[in-house]
């Protein structure tokens, strides 16, 4: 079964990332980030950037949209400041430090959460994915693209192995589709996940969307009549 991440080891880990992480990752994540942000500018409006991290992804956005980001990481949202500041990213109204399963904005805010390679990594996944289905609007995605661990198999197996030593790295290799899956199952606010390979099968994007109340009614009682 899939441990959770303690918030501490997040914080430290991604502590000692920041001065480095856009050298060591930027050109790495380029291919997920694009289809990510292909998706989401389809929607466009306000964009909630969660794990915004040094905000290496906020110029890429149409300045028609607005941002907001948020990161656990201190460290990591000094470095987005900076970026925002010496970018002129008008179109960015605010980066906050918040912890992804207790954010603090109101019901229904956005009309896209992004997040790039970052729900596996996050202390409490099912938890702050509640928070950004909360979030959302009916009809907005929350769109996930991130290299998710093998089903079966060699690699499902060293990524089983390797996921305590990962842990140090505040990392959670063995995290599967399915736990997305059944997210969705329980919480029952959204669609079913739609999942695509990227960067030939490198990484994966999710999206989900958000249901009206009519919706999210309809289907409870759909529930009610089948048992």
């Amino acid at each position: 079964m899939t441990t959770d991440l303690d918030r501490s080891t997040v914080e430290e880990a991604y502590a000692r990332w920041a001065p480095i992480y856009d050298v060591v990752f930027g050109a790495v994540f380029e291919p997920g980030r694009k289809a990510a942000l292909q998706a989401a500018e389809r929607i466009g409006g306000r964009i909630l950037e969660f794990g915004v991290g040094t905000g290496f992804a906020l110029p890429n956005y149409k300045r028609t949209n607005r941002l907001v980001g948020v990161d656990i990481s201190e460290p990591m949202l000094q470095k987005a400041r900076e970026r925002v500041e010496k970018e002129k990213l008008d179109h960015v109204e605010g980066l906050c430090l918040m912890d992804g399963a207790h954010m603090g904005f109101a019901d229904n805010s956005f009309d896209v959460v992004m997040a790039q390679f970052v729900i596996t990594v996050v202390p409490h996944p099912e938890e702050t994915l509640d928070e950004m289905a909360r979030v959302l609007k009916p009809g907005g995605e929350i769109i996930l693209v991130n290299h998710l661990g093998a089903e079966d198999g060699p690699r499902a197996a060293f990524e089983k192995w390797f996921a305590r030593r990962a842990r140090k790295l505040g990392w959670r290799p063995e995290f599967q589709f399915a736990r997305l899956h059944n997210w969705a199952l329980k919480n029952g606010t959204v669609d079913m996940p739609i999942k695509r390979d990227v960067a030939l099968g490198m990484y994966t994007m999710v999206r989900f969307r958000k249901r009206s109340e009519a919706e999210v009614a309809g289907a409870a009682e759909g529930v009610k009549l089948a048992g």
